[in-house]
């Protein structure tokens, strides 16, 4: 598990720099069977890591440019009458891939970002009435551009509750990015990736993490920060039964990913802002005063953390 982590960091390396954990965040989503919205300026990397993720993997990748004009049948798909055969023929669209980037996805329309809905949570697409299976393992990775709001499209609270955590690729600091020139010196690295994990044991992880020991204690530890999310003074909507399963198996998989078999506090603090965060939803009192990240961190401080050797025992 942990070999394989490491090689897909190895990878990462190979074109970008300084992305460790970036890298166990999106490998956290992908054996959680998660989604992830990146939130970045262009020209930080977020087409690349998916690239690389999907070629380290071996799995197939596909982009989507988000824009006022795109339909719900060019991301899943339609059937459309052929003159030449005279008979309706199917075109599955591009969600029908291992590795789907949703790029700038607030720039189209809610009707276009609804799309996306039914493939992230089933994990199929329907087209006339007839269901199609995505191939695991599935990914989706969605970007938004923080700087530029003109003309696009806020996602509504639901479609943010879908996504398994919200991270950021930021900018490189001085000695990463020149390290980069180095790696792009000679022309593209990417074109040197090579598969190291297998497809099938990216499914056989996303069985295995369900097995790892969240005790009592642990739990609920989890669950008294999700809760007081729900009764701060600054958030409008606390976060959701389904954000409370998401930071459950995210945790299982920070502990997996660190080696053990069993939940520890630490790793509930550790995955609290990226896969909470994004779920709150502000007042407006709220929006004046603070933000998202800063009400999950005053909640972590604020919340009694149980002893580990006691939650490791139950």
């Amino acid at each position: 598990m942990i070999e394989s982590l490491e090689s897909l960091k190895k990878n990462v390396h190979t074109v970008l720099t300084g992305k460790d954990q970036l890298v166990d965040y999106v490998f956290i989503s992908l054996i959680c069977e998660g989604h992830l919205l990146m939130e970045d300026v262009p020209g930080t990397g977020k087409t690349m890591l998916a690239k690389i993720i999907a070629q380290s993997i071996d799995g197939s990748f596909k982009r989507i440019q988000f824009t006022p004009d795109l339909l719900p049948s060019d991301v899943s798909g339609i059937k459309f009458f052929n003159p030449k055969t005279q008979s309706f023929e199917l075109n599955l669209g591009p969600v029908m891939t291992n590795v789907l980037l949703a790029d700038e996805i607030n720039r189209a329309t809610p009707r276009a970002q609804s799309s996306l809905l039914e493939v992230m949570e089933e994990r199929q697409v329907t087209i006339e009435g007839e269901t199609f299976a995505i191939e695991k393992p599935f990914l989706v990775i969605a970007t938004q551009n923080p700087i530029e709001s003109h003309g696009t499209f806020s996602l509504p609270e639901a479609q943010m509750d879908r996504f398994f955590m919200q991270i950021s690729c930021g900018y490189p600091s001085f000695d990463e990015e020149r390290e980069m020139l180095n790696l792009h010196r000679l022309g593209n690295p990417l074109e040197k990736i090579k598969p190291v994990i297998e497809k099938d044991r990216i499914v056989a992880l996303q069985e295995q993490v369900k097995q790892i020991h969240l005790s009592d204690a642990v739990a609920h530890y989890l669950l008294e920060i999700v809760r007081a999310t729900r009764s701060t003074d600054w958030a409008a909507n606390g976060v959701s039964p389904r954000g409370t399963l998401a930071l459950m198996r995210s945790v299982q998989a920070k502990a997996l990913i660190s080696g053990r078999d069993y939940v520890v506090p630490e790793d509930v603090r550790s995955m609290a802002v990226p896969v909470l965060a994004h779920r709150l939803v502000l007042s407006m009192e709220g929006e004046l005063h603070t933000t998202k990240q800063q009400i999950i961190e005053d909640v972590l401080e604020q919340t009694a953390v149980p002893v580990e050797s006691g939650a490791q025992q139950e």
